[in-house]
């Protein structure tokens, strides 16, 4: 992996997962409400960060942030946690409306989001593609909700940081054999 490649791929980890990891400790420190508020301000810094070191702000965090800014101010606002332990349902719910919306329209929409990072796909892998990651982000709504509002906040705050991460790593790493049978070789064929 080039230098570049490398920057830009901790860029990448540090704007997606920075947030998240503040949120952890601000909670262990502070509360749940103190975590709220730090979660918002700390995706203030990653759009800013993302804008100024990459010259644009991917659609994933714009609506990661919009959801986390009015999820969280209703959580300060009210001064009510089930908002903010609602955001990572519907921010995965909305992605996965998104990603079953491009498919039943043809036109598989994690290819958008991602063909510039990846290997080249034949369409038909990036079909699978959406369809794999929209069940996941589905799953992982209904995992959410059964954790909120079964389990302490303690134990919800504990998942949501080392339980979502390595779900989601371990389900990326399940779809390498679609990469693998349907990336394009130099000469146009599929693999």
């Amino acid at each position: 992996m080039s230098e570049a490649k490398s920057t830009n791929l901790w860029r990448k980890i540090l704007t997606d997962f920075g947030p998240l990891i503040l949120f952890f400790v601000a909670f262990k420190f502070g509360g749940i409400m103190v975590a709220t508020g730090v979660f918002m301000a700390s995706m203030v810094v990653a759009i800013i960060a993302s804008k100024l070191l990459d010259g644009k702000i991917p659609p994933m965090l714009w609506v990661t942030f919009a959801i986390v800014i009015v999820m969280g101010s209703l959580t300060l606002y009210l001064n009510d946690e089930t908002f903010v332990k609602m955001k990572p349902t519907i921010v995965n719910g909305i992605f996965a409306v998104i990603l079953f919306f491009g498919l039943v329209t043809g036109r598989p929409l994690l290819k958008t989001v991602l063909a510039s990072g990846f290997p080249p796909l034949a369409e038909r892998g990036w079909t699978l593609m959406t369809r794999n990651w929209a069940f996941f982000f589905v799953a992982m709504a209904a995992i959410n909700e059964a954790v909120w509002r079964t389990q302490s906040t303690d134990t919800w705050v504990d998942f949501k940081t080392f339980g979502f991460l390595p779900l989601t790593f371990l389900f990326a790493i399940s779809q390498a054999p679609i990469l693998n049978k349907y990336q394009i070789k130099e000469d146009g064929e599929e693999a």
